[in-house]
Formats: C-alpha cells, structure tokens, sequence
C-alpha cells in the first residue's frame, strides 16, 4: 500500500507532478529492499567472482498491484525477474514441464467439495519460486541499484529458483510435492496436482495451482493440520475460505455454491469500451448468418483476436456463450466488420446479464411412515440444472428414491405407494408428463 499511500499523499499536497516520479520510486525502492531481504532469509544466492566462460543473465525488477474479488488494491508488490530468454537449453536447464491444473479439474474439485459438503479454504505461498532448488549452475547480475559496494563486478551464484528462470516451476512442484508426500499426502495419478490424505473416515483434499492452494476437508482439523505442514516450511497467507482464484469469484453458503467471474465482465467491458454499451437479450442474432464474408470490411485483428480470448478465458464460467465466442473464433485471421458486430453482441449480451455462473443447487428431503417422520437428507445436487424446474425434479427423483422409502416396503409389508406430494408445481407437471 506503500505506492498508493505516496499517491495520495502528494495529491492532496498539491506538490508539482514532476515531484511525483521521485516519490514513487523512493517506494519502490523499498518494496525492492524487501524482496532482496527475502532472498538473504531463504539463502537464495551467493555473491561471488564470475567464473572464466561463464555468462551471468540480467535481472530486473517488476512491480504489479494485488487486488481483491472487488477489484481494490489489496497489495503492492514488487519482484526480482530473471531475463530468462538468455538462457540457453541444455546449458542453462533441461526438464521444464510442472503440472498445472485446468480450469475444468478446479471446477470438478469444487462440485465434489460441493457435494460433499466441504467448506473450501484457500491458502498461497509467499515468493514461491524461491523455495525451489536448482540443479545447473546459474549465475545472475546484481540488481541495478542494489550492487555491492566492496564488489561491484561480481555475479550471484544461485542456490534456489528465481523468477523468470525455465526450470523455475518444475523446481517449485518438486519441492512442494515431496513436502506434502513426507507429511502422509497421496498425489493424483491422474491429476498431478491433486493431493489426498486419508485420516481414519476423515479426508482432505487439496488441489494446487503453482502458488495457490485450495482445499476442504470432511474434518475441520485436518484443514488447521494442512495450514500447520504447509507455514512449517513456507511462507504462507492466512487460511481463508475461498472467495477469489484464478479470476473466479467464489460464494459458498447452505443453498450451494457460486461460480462466478462477475469482476473479470466488468474489467474487459471496461477494456474495451462496452460498458456503457445497450444490452442484448441473446448471444447471436438469428440474421444474418454469420460467414467468412470475404467482401466485408477489413477490421483491426489485434483488437478482434484481443477481444475473443478475453471471452474465452470467460467460458471458464459461462457455457451459455461457449458456442457464441468459438463461433466468431473461427474468423481470427480475417476478421470483417460483420465479424466484429458479432463479438461486440456478445459484449452487449454479458452487459445485461454480468454475474450469471454456475449453481450447485442444494436438495433436501424428508421420508415418513404414515405420519411419523423416519428418515431426512440434505445434500448437493450432481448436476448444473438449466431451470428451477429441473434443480425441483431431481430433488423429488433423489427423495423418491432413498433407501429408507424402498426398505421399508420389504419391512414392514407396506402397500405400494401410488402417490407423493410435492409442493413444486413444475417438477408435479413434469412427472405426469405434461
């Protein structure tokens, strides 16, 4: 906050612009001085002679602004970034590949949590790369600014990963992978980044994306046990339930949870100029038919490639306009104004109707005989239903068919029941198949 606060501070002063640069950068030098502190702590490197034959590779310093689900800036950080495209491959490094979750693992893992009832809790690693080790002999230039002053011509010799550097995730995922398999975890034999303990009838599960981990767990002191394995040997954040990953925003609550990335409309209609623009009711206009049209009007592809990955990356939440954007995907190398009319639609579309996501709905329960209540579930429903009709008719098929509804016949020799109740309208027309 350090940036923001010489921001504001100068603003109300009313000192001359040109004073600014200055004072900005007087806060980024020490959000520098504190990365570099960190670097000491964990015994990053060692400042040493740049051996014969050896090429050091330059560093710089990138600063970026931490915001929150609501778009407020949380965090000012600044980060020590390895030129790593002077990195030569089979010199330098070797093996790269780390596993990374998809998108469609995440929302499998949530709809399980979902399910079963899980809170999900998250939890990321402080200065991630830092942790992991590497294996090639690397050296790097002093950062510019912060050179010794006894050695000014020498080089760091690096003992951990940095930023920037090829190998630097593979380092990361193996150090973080042998933390959790030392400590009882299982890893997917599948799904690479998907952990799973076991403790008596309890189970955690915990999925992880390079520096960002969520979890939850039938046992609430399995999730405070997992936050004590993971800040005995990291840096951590504090556990919280999840509200904010990978530009998803997160409700959880009794009725089921929430998908959605209502922040992320708003920044790429922001972008693009579109929230101001009129609401569409629909995707796509049914005319006219959307073709190459090779004699239309040449548009700007940049903006038009631009403008459909930032949709693409919103399919994540939004399979209602999955088929819309793929669409006017196809049309990326030659894009006409016909085209860019289509896409804007979409944008027009996602003003009106901004927060839509995906709903686990939450189905509940009750089996009597006669008029004694014996039996009541609560639990999440497996499936994204397109209606309240829908969320209602399978919340009546999962009563109808409880174990308790059907043993009971066989015990007690009840009559067949012809007959149920259901205060829902729809799912009553639905099972009379009207």
């Amino acid at each position: 906050m350090l940036i923001e606060a010489t921001r504001t501070m100068l603003s109300e002063s009313k000192l001359p612009i040109f004073f600014w640069a200055k004072a900005v950068n007087t806060a980024c030098y020490v959000l520098s001085q504190e990365e570099l502190m960190q670097f000491q702590k964990l015994k990053v490197w060692n400042l040493v002679p740049l051996p014969k034959g050896k090429l050091p590779i330059g560093t710089r310093c990138v600063f970026r602004n931490k915001r929150d689900d609501s778009g407020v800036i949380i965090r000012n950080k600044a980060r020590l970034v390895v030129q790593g495209f002077y990195q030569q491959e089979g010199t330098d490094y070797e093996e790269v590949f780390a596993p990374v979750a998809r998108l469609e693992a995440i929302r499998i893992f949530l709809a399980y949590d979902s399910y079963m009832n899980f809170t999900v809790y998250q939890m990321d690693v402080k200065t991630t790369f830092l942790y992991g080790k590497v294996k090639e002999e690397i050296y790097v230039c002093q950062p510019l600014g912060f050179e010794d002053s006894q050695y000014p011509d020498h080089v760091y010799k690096l003992d951990k990963a940095l930023y920037g550097l090829h190998q630097a995730p593979r380092a990361w995922y193996a150090t973080l992978t042998d933390h959790l398999v030392a400590n009882g975890y299982t890893r997917g034999a599948i799904d690479q980044t998907l952990f799973v303990r076991k403790d008596k009838d309890d189970l955690i599960l915990v999925q992880i994306y390079v520096d960002d981990i969520i979890f939850g767990s039938t046992s609430s002191a399995l999730c405070m046990e997992f936050e004590g394995v993971m800040k005995k040997k990291f840096e951590m954040s504090a556990m919280g339930e999840m509200t904010f990953f990978l530009c998803l925003q997160v409700k959880q609550n009794s009725k089921g949870l929430l998908i959605h990335q209502g922040k992320y409309v708003t920044d790429i209609l922001t972008k693009f100029i579109m929230m101001e623009s009129k609401p569409a009711s629909t995707r796509m206009a049914a005319r006219p038919v959307l073709t190459s049209d090779l004699d239309g009007e040449d548009v700007d592809q940049h903006l038009y490639r631009s403008m459909i990955g930032s949709l693409m990356y919103l399919t994540a939440s939004r399979p209602d306009i999955m088929f819309s954007v793929f669409k006017c995907a196809r049309y990326q190398t030659n894009p006409k104004a016909s085209h860019l009319i289509a896409v804007k639609r979409i944008f027009r579309y996602l003003v009106g109707k901004p927060r839509l996501g995906l709903w686990k709905s939450t189905t509940g329960g009750c089996q009597y005989l006669g008029d004694r209540l014996v039996s009541w579930q609560c639990k999440k429903q497996r499936t994204v239903s397109t209606s309240t009709a829908e969320a209602e008719y399978v919340a009546a098929s999962s009563c109808c068919s409880q174990p308790p509804y059907r043993s009971s016949r066989i015990r007690y020799n009840t009559p067949k029941l012809n007959r149920w109740t259901s205060g829902f309208t729809s799912s009553v027309t639905v099972s009379n198949g009207n």
